[in-house]
This record gives C-alpha cells, sequence and structure tokens, in this order.
C-alpha cells in the first residue's frame, strides 16, 4: 500500500512529457512551419548536452566492468559471444531490409522510364557536400580510425569505437596490476555515479528538447512528401517493428522473457530516442537499467557500448531498404549478385554508424559510393523523411542492444529467468527495481539453479510468483 502513496504523479513521469511535447513540437511545425525551423537549437541543444556525457560514462563503465571481472578469460568469451550474435542478428536485420525492398518495391515509379534522374537530382542541393563527407571506407581505413591520434584524442573528436579501444586497454592494464589498481576502480566507480547523477539532471530538460527537435523537423520537411516516399517510410516501420517482434521477440521467449515486458520497462528511454532520434541520447538509461535488471557490471560494461557500433538492427535494416528503394527510383537495375555485394559492403560501412542523429543517411552515402552503379546524387531523394526514418533506426537500434545484453547475461548464466521476470515485473514501467531487490533476487534465483548470487546480497525469504 505504501508504493501506491508514494507513486509519482502522471504529470511528473518523464515519458509522458516527451510524448507530449513531441505531439505539441509537430503541431507546432504544422501551424507554424517558420516559427518551426528556428526551434531547432532546442533539440541540437539537447541532443548536444547528452552527447557531452557519452565518452565519460563508456570509459567509466567499460573500465570499471572489465576491469573489476578478473577473469581475463571469462572477458574474452562475452567478447567473442558478443561479436558472434551481432553478426548473426544483424545478418538478419540486412536480409530482412532487401527482401520486403525488392517485394514491395516501394522506389518503382519515382523516375519515369528513359528519364535521367539528374533532372529529379537537380531540384534539391540537399545532397550537396555529401561525397566529401562520406567518403567510402575500406577495411583498412576503419581499422585505423579506430586508433585516436593521442589517448585524450578520443575522448575530443567523440568516436565511439576510439573511446572503446581506450577504455579496454585501460581496463586490461588495471586488470594486470591486481590489488593495487583497487583505489583507481573506486574512484572510477565514484565517478561513475557522477556521470549518472549528471545525466539524471540533464535528461529533465528532454520534453524541451524533443518539443524543438520535432517543430523543427514537421516545420522544415512537412507531411506531404511523395505517395514513393510514405511508402518506403511505412515499409521500414513495419519491418522494424515485425523485426522487434518476431525476430528479436523469438530470441527473447527463447531466452525466458517477454520482448513486450521488455518494451514497457524501458519506455522512458524509447520515448527519449524517438523526440531526439538519436540512440545515444538513451545509452546512458540503457547502462543503469541493464544493471539494475540483473545484468552483471562487467557484461553491461562490454556489451552494450560495444552494440552500439557493431549491433545496429535498425541501421541494417535502413541501409537495405534505403539502397534497394534507390536503386528502384533511378532505374537501376541490381541482380543477385549486385544485391549481395551491397549487402556485404553495407555488413562492413555499417559498423560506422554508432547512433548519433543522421550517421545512418552518411553511411548510407559511403555504401553507394561504394556501389557507382546507384548515382550518388539519389539521395536527395530522402532528406525530406531520413529524420523520421532515423528516430525508427535508433530505436530499434536501442531496443537489440538492451535484448542483445539480456541474451549475453543469460547466456553467461549470471541471470537466472526468475530473477529476470520478477525485476521485469517490479519496473513497473515507472521505477526500477532497487539494487538491494535485485542482490536478494539473485539469492532466490542461485536456489533455483540459475545465476550466482552477489557477495553482499542479504539473504531473505522468497516469494514466489
Amino acid at each position: 500500500m505504501a508504493s501506491s502513496a508514494t507513486r509519482t504523479p502522471w504529470y511528473r513521469l518523464l515519458y509522458l512529457q516527451v510524448l507530449v511535447a513531441v505531439a505539441l513540437g509537430a503541431l507546432v511545425g504544422y501551424i507554424f512551419p517558420h516559427f518551426g525551423q528556428l526551434l531547432k537549437p532546442l533539440g541540437d541543444g539537447f541532443v548536444k548536452l547528452i552527447k557531452m556525457m557519452i565518452a565519460p560514462i563508456i570509459f567509466c563503465t567499460v573500465v570499471h566492468g572489465i576491469a573489476s571481472m578478473g577473469d581475463l578469460k571469462r572477458l574474452g568469451r562475452i567478447g567473442v559471444k558478443s561479436l558472434l550474435y551481432f553478426e548473426v542478428v544483424s545478418t538478419f536485420a540486412l536480409l530482412i531490409g532487401l527482401i520486403v525492398a525488392n517485394t514491395v518495391r516501394p522506389g518503382d515509379g519515382v523516375t519515369p522510364p528513359g528519364q535521367s534522374f539528374q533532372a529529379v537530382a537537380a531540384n534539391s542541393d540537399s545532397a550537396s557536400g555529401l561525397p566529401e563527407n562520406a567518403h567510402s571506407q575500406t577495411t583498412v581505413e576503419f581499422l585505423l580510425n579506430i586508433i585516436p591520434n593521442s589517448l585524450l584524442g578520443a575522448f575530443v573528436s567523440g568516436d565511439l569505437l576510439q573511446v572503446l579501444l581506450v577504455s579496454v586497454v585501460v581496463a586490461l592494464a588495471m586488470g594486470a596490476m591486481g590489488d593495487r589498481a583497487s583505489p583507481m576502480l573506486r574512484g572510477i566507480e565514484y565517478a561513475t555515479q557522477v556521470c549518472f547523477g549528471m545525466m539524471h539532471i540533464l535528461v529533465k530538460v528532454a520534453p524541451i528538447g524533443a518539443f524543438g527537435a520535432m517543430a523543427f523537423t514537421v516545420g522544415s520537411f512537412g507531411v506531404g512528401t511523395l505517395n514513393r516516399l510514405l511508402l518506403l517510410l511505412a515499409c521500414f516501420y513495419l519491418t522494424a517493428a515485425c523485426f522487434v517482434i518476431f525476430v528479436l521477440g523469438t530470441i527473447a521467449w527463447f531466452f525466458g522473457f517477454s520482448i513486450l515486458r521488455y518494451l514497457n520497462y524501458i519506455k522512458d528511454e524509447l520515448l527519449l530516442v524517438l523526440g531526439t532520434s538519436s540512440s545515444e541520447v538513451a545509452l546512458p538509461g540503457l547502462i543503469e537499467k541493464m544493471e539494475r535488471l540483473g545484468c552483471s557490471e562487467s557484461t553491461v560494461g562490454l556489451v552494450v557500448p560495444t552494440g552500439y557500433s557493431f549491433n545496429l538492427d535498425g541501421t541494417n535494416i535502413y541501409m537495405a531498404m534505403a539502397a534497394a528503394f534507390l536503386a528502384q527510383a533511378t532505374n537501376t537495375p541490381l541482380n543477385l549478385h549486385q544485391q549481395l555485394g551491397l549487402f556485404a559492403i553495407a555488413m562492413i560501412t555499417s559498423k560506422g554508424a554508432s547512433g548519433v542523429t543522421g550517421a545512418g543517411f552518411i553511411t548510407l552515402a559511403a555504401t553507394l559510393q561504394a556501389v557507382p552503379s546507384i548515382p550518388l546524387e539519389s539521395l536527395a531523394l530522402l532528406v525530406g523523411i531520413d529524420r523520421f526514418m532515423s528516430q525508427c533506426r535508433s530505436l530499434t537500434n536501442l531496443i537489440g542492444n538492451g535484448v542483445a545484453t539480456i541474451i549475453i547475461s543469460r547466456w553467461e548464466k549470471e541471470l537466472s529467468i526468475e530473477t529476470l521476470n520478477i525485476n521485469l515485473r517490479a519496473a513497473d514501467g515507472r521505477e526500477v527495481a532497487p539494487k538491494s531487490t535485485i542482490g536478494a533476487l539473485d539469492t532466490v534465483a542461485e536456489n533455483h539453479g540459475g545465476g550466482s548470487p552477489r557477495p553482499d546480497a542479504p539473504v531473505i525469504g522468497a516469494r514466489r510468483s
């Protein structure tokens, strides 16, 4: 009864505030389009506030998670399992995107047969400058780009892969120090708490950022885009939804939890992503919720940040469908061999789109440069709806990374079905179970044969659900 008395009022719930702000922003952008365009700095400012916290949070989380693991063999095992899972699921995402695009063929009819596409592209200069900003990246260039110019250069550039590399090296060095690294490890733990405290402060302005971002989107691009673009947009959203419900849902069912209950658990983060079109904005909240769900800090610290560069399900679906759409729109025939080549290129280039707003569009440009038969100028067709597609990309990426973290935790037998489902139910969509409860649930889970208890977990009686 006490819990109901202290329940947060509905108007103070962040996800409802963001939802109302998104609706109001869309309304303002539709009625006052010029004014809506002027609100762009609100959305950009909020995204920049959150992005300034990404590098320190990733560094602290990865270093603390790996350095406190102790068993380097386990680290390697989790890394291999994570990459294997990422590649298998990403392959499914690309294949599904290609199949849907080739079945529905949303790009047919955009350019009449025999007409030059340059005449269509001349109506928009939105794609100008993309060849310089999104050059095709070879495998060697991709690997070399992971190495920063200096130790602190990774934090200055904000490149997530560079931050990951520095974090892993520092964590391995601390792990090799043994007990001498304990004071530094405690310091990093305190720094992590400070970073999350800052995030809790910054996220309170999320409704303002979501309002400005949505007003600018609707005010700039409008809602009356071409029918074929709307068809592509509808196909993309439907494909992503089916991927989440059926592919990720089947994986979740196999490992003992409901995908719908999990979506309810992270709905705050989902609505935050919906308003900003960036999955990185919700990364700190996802890390915290995965730990409170019962996943170990070491697994969360390795899987979540790595997934933001290697497990981009939404980006993979988008790249496959967008590339096929542009080929159809420009009357560029792609046989099976060429589509398989496009598939292989997308598997590499998609690894560089790390959740930043617009990164999927830039990565698509890089992919098209590797497939010269598709005119790069055709990207101008997608500019008007890219913001809406970016929202779906980011939502799917976020969902996939959370599911991956749970799967690896279950795969490692550090999280039992009982613990997982009790914590999902305890969250009730508004607040997550406290860590002390998780420790107790881990003890209960051990008695059921799953997971290992935390050393400081109190032994309490189990309440069967």
